[in-house]
């Protein structure tokens, strides 16, 4: 009888013993909790707002490429106008790039302006006393002979239909091919992304290198970037964010809003 009573309290004291080995692998566990909150930080991705030119006098008409002189519209000052508003309400601390073309400058300044008016609520101090900055990757695709022929002219030649059904083995005459025009303004967005982490980013350029920079993206091929509509003055979202591999991934958050 003593050793059947002797035996259950034995059984509880090592039970006993028992628990307080859990509670320390319980604390165990939190630090390793701690620690990958502070991991992927989400503070690092950069928000990139692709935005087209706003409409010009020539736009549905003629291929402009990178002839200079061509001015945003009455019309294009009003769609950007509208875009502005937009950015600078839900973006008031943007900074803004954008292409060398008339054009593209011209948008960029008008988001500019739209930022420069907007106090920063936190501080009460007005917010991005700067200038666009023009940024070469964000150019307007290189025509070559095409540049400035009119689009009538140019549905008329046979190579139109290749640049609309296969443009990834085109190259415009005396100018750039598809490939080299995507490698140069995914590779220009990555090097914004990398040296504006955690920040909001307005790129200023033109529909084909937006839809190029999209197609990318995405995981499009090439031969399909076509597909991708543009319209002037319209906002395209990426989010780019670092990776444990150093490298960047991207998320498309939207795809040609229109504000006006």
């Amino acid at each position: 009888m003593a050793n059947k009573t002797k035996s259950p309290a034995k059984s509880k004291s090592a039970n006993k013993t028992k628990s307080p080995a859990k509670s320390k692998s319980a604390n165990k566990s939190k630090p390793a909790t701690k620690s990958k909150s502070k991991s992927p930080a989400k503070s690092k991705s950069t928000l990139l707002l692709l935005v087209r030119h706003g409409t010009t006098g020539t736009t549905g008409k003629v291929l402009p490429g990178r002839k200079p002189g061509l001015h945003i519209s009455k019309k294009g000052v009003e769609e950007v106008e509208a875009t502005a508003k937009h950015i600078a309400d839900k973006h008031p601390k943007a900074i803004v790039y954008c292409s060398p073309m008339e054009r593209a400058r011209e948008t960029a300044a008008i988001i500019s302006k739209a930022l420069n008016g907007n106090p920063i609520k936190s501080s009460g101090s007005k917010t991005n006393k700067q200038k666009p900055i023009q940024f070469p990757a964000l150019n307007e695709c290189d025509f070559g002979s095409w540049t400035g022929k009119k689009l009538s002219d140019l549905r008329k030649l046979p190579d139109w239909k290749l640049v609309q059904s296969r443009p990834g083995s085109f190259t415009f005459p005396k100018g750039e091919s598809f490939f080299d025009l995507q490698s140069r303004i995914v590779d220009g967005l990555n090097e914004l992304a990398t040296k504006h982490k955690g920040k909001t980013i307005v790129a200023v350029s033109h529909a084909d290198p937006i839809k190029a920079a999209l197609g990318y993206f995405l995981g499009v091929p090439i031969d399909l970037f076509q597909r991708i509509m543009i319209s002037p003055a319209s906002v395209s979202s990426i989010l780019i964010s670092p990776t444990d591999t150093s490298s960047l991934q991207a998320m498309i958050l939207g795809v040609n809003a229109t504000f006006n």
